[in-house]
């Protein structure tokens, strides 16, 4: 069973906005911390954004800074990216993860559960 299911991607004109979503599934990550990071066609999975298990801490890629924002609902053991004034290169598939402490992380390897990823494509 995967532990993390995304959703909310798809096609959108650059400019728009899209919100993605991460839920928890067959276990609880309450506390934990936890991450966005994206791979587009040809290249290596790039770190977007963190979040610190209790929400207060927050961390961005210099490249989505001022466009994408990352919260949590602990109580719904969900994790949100809102991502605004999207441009072509932000097109990839996006993954969440959560990891096994509650500071922030921008390493893959700092993850332990990932999702399956979910297709974000931004047109001109």
């Amino acid at each position: 069973q995967v532990p993390l299911v995304e959703s909310g991607g798809g096609l959108v004109q650059a400019g728009g906005s899209l919100r993605l979503s991460c839920a928890a599934s067959g276990r609880t990550f309450t506390n934990y911390a936890k991450g966005w990071f994206r791979q587009a066609p040809g290249k290596e999975r790039e770190f977007v954004a963190t979040i610190s298990g209790s929400g207060g801490s927050t961390d961005y890629a210099d490249s989505v800074k001022g466009r994408f924002t990352i919260s949590r609902d602990n109580a719904q053991n969900t994790m949100y990216l809102q991502m605004n004034s999207l441009k072509p290169q932000d097109t990839a598939v996006y993954f969440c993860a959560a990891r096994s402490g509650g500071g922030l992380a921008v390493r893959i390897d700092d993850y332990d559960w990932w999702g399956q990823g979910t297709q974000v494509t931004v047109s001109s």
